[in-house]
């Protein structure tokens, strides 16, 4: 059985803010759009497609004003 291993998509700051479904996804796999909240480690997960988002070194994720 070959096991399937998902790369994150890699985001820098200009990326931000993130959401999914992503510019480079087929329209025909499209979902609702979300908004991606970064946890502490850089990583964050859509609800939706399971898609994993990671922030690239150095890259901040801003919350709040």
């Amino acid at each position: 059985m070959t096991q399937q291993v998902q790369v994150a998509v890699e985001l820098d700051s200009k990326d931000l803010p993130a959401f999914c479904p992503n510019k480079a996804m087929p329209i025909w796999s499209s979902h609702p759009r979300v908004f991606l909240d970064f946890a502490a480690n850089g990583l964050a997960r859509c609800p939706y497609c399971s898609t994993t988002y990671r922030l690239k070194p150095g890259a901040v994720a801003h919350h709040g004003h």
